[in-house]
């Protein structure tokens, strides 16, 4: 054991002095460097995606993320996550493909029918059937037959033959007819109260032929003629009272027309310049609308007449490409007598239902002029649904706006479901509001719920 000490001594000091002595051992060889490791590649791009870029749009969409939240977690979780779960088992069990072949007959399913109805709260209901018929006579002649109706003397049908004539070019004709009693009334003018809220009823019967042309993108030109009789009368629904109830208290005057009706030959025309691509492609563009119609009332003619147009600009864009398009638009209304006779009050420019402003009954608003702003908010839930949503200000005045400002505006908005391709008659689901004018206080004071499957009149 010493002598190992003293080996390992004396070459400790032969290494402190630089002297190898020949007895002492050789050194030991030194470990290898440890080489460098390689930089490690980038990820392959799999996909072929691309890098994920961010997009202006895709910073702008948390402004409406934020604002919306309650609205997104209710599409999220209520519906489409819902719809997520159940489509898939839907489709596993062919359940869409066995419905459709329930509802539609013949080699090319030509031929079908469909359930509908309406339901918009503070009226009348409605349920009925709808049919079509494709290819009737010669390829491209599809007729479609819609009938709804409801105990309470509400009934309505329409029979249309589409006839087109190539992708660009088509003709339609159509009769329809509706008698309800529970139309509203509230009085003509911007500052009519919801308290004025009355009740009448309308016969009619339209009849007319319409020529359209599709020229570019989601363009068109339309125009059309036909015969229209109305019968306007005392109404009912509920404990409101009828119009006639209403207007002896002073509330309003009778308007033109009420108590009797009028038989009309119209002529009208809208053309449409839209840069945007037909759905279901989706993106940015502007759309411009003008419109106009003619009408002579035959039982007073030539002393009755009136003339009706208006125009739409409005700008859209596609915040991220996936079908979340933010839009703004402005419209007007006019209708202009053109003999002695005042317009009945039924073919004045009015605002609420289906047009603009939707937070009001069909109706609500009615005056000779009408002029709107509107932001709007669309986005994807699923393949065939979206949500939307609007805000809007506007109001009805006299000729050609005649006292328009701001602090007699009124606000309406309202939010829902539609489904998407459905055309001029789709599944939704609204719920709207409106509100007094600003000068009276913009107190919420119109609300509108409405439910409706192909809905058409």
């Amino acid at each position: 054991m010493k002598g190992w000490v003293v080996l390992v001594a004396l070459a400790l000091a032969a290494g402190s002095s630089g002297t190898v002595h020949a007895d002492a051992p050789a050194p030991a060889t030194p470990p290898p460097a440890t080489p460098t490791p390689s930089p490690k590649r980038p990820l392959p791009d799999y996909d072929g995606r691309g890098p994920a870029l961010v997009r202006p749009g895709d910073v702008a969409l948390w402004v409406p993320r934020v604002v919306l939240a309650p609205v997104y977690f209710a599409s999220e979780y209520l519906v489409r996550r819902p719809l997520s779960a159940v489509v898939p088992a839907a489709e596993s069990a062919e359940l869409p493909r066995k419905i459709y072949d329930f509802f539609t007959f013949g080699p090319e399913h030509s031929l079908g029918f469909a359930p509908v109805g309406y339901y918009d709260f503070g009226f009348n209901p409605t349920v009925g059937v709808y049919a079509f018929w494709n290819d009737a006579g010669f390829r491209g002649d599809d007729w479609h037959l819609h009938v709804e109706a409801w105990p309470s003397d509400w009934l309505a049908g329409s029979l249309t033959e589409r006839i087109q004539i190539d992708p660009r070019h088509a003709v339609q004709f159509r009769v329809e007819g509706t008698r309800r009693p529970d139309r509203v009334f509230y009085g003509t003018g911007p500052d009519t109260p919801q308290s004025n809220q009355s009740r009448y009823g309308e016969e009619r019967l339209d009849a007319g032929a319409v020529y359209e042309w599709r020229f570019w993108r989601a363009s068109r030109l339309q125009t059309g003629a036909g015969l229209r009789a109305s019968n306007l009368y005392d109404g009912h629904y509920g404990t409101d009272p009828s119009l006639a109830t209403v207007a002896a208290t002073g509330a309003f005057a009778l308007p033109t027309g009420f108590g009797g009706g009028y038989a009309a030959e119209y002529n009208r025309a809208s053309l449409v310049l839209d840069t945007r691509e037909p759905w279901p492609a989706v993106g940015s563009g502007v759309r411009a609308e003008i419109q106009g119609e003619h009408g002579s009332d035959l039982r007073q003619s030539p002393a009755s007449g009136w003339i009706r147009y208006g125009a739409l600009a409005g700008a859209y864009l596609d915040l991220n490409r996936r079908g979340r398009v933010l839009g703004l638009s402005v419209s007007t209304l006019f209708a202009d007598p053109l003999g002695e006779r005042p317009i009945p009050f039924t073919e004045l420019a009015s605002l609420g239902g289906d047009g603009p402003m939707r937070g009001y009954y069909a109706g609500r608003l009615v005056d000779r002029s009408a002029a709107t702003a509107a932001a709007h908010y669309v986005w994807p839930i699923a393949p065939w649904l979206g949500g939307t949503i609007e805000a809007a200000v506007g109001n009805v005045f006299d000729t050609h706006l005649q006292g328009f400002r701001t602090g007699r505006l009124r606000f309406s908005s309202d939010i829902g479901l539609s489904s998407l391709g459905m055309g001029d008659f789709p599944i939704e689901a609204i719920f709207g509001l409106g509100s007094e004018t600003f000068e009276q206080g913009a107190k919420l004071d119109s609300y509108r719920l409405t439910l409706s499957v192909n809905h058409g009149f």
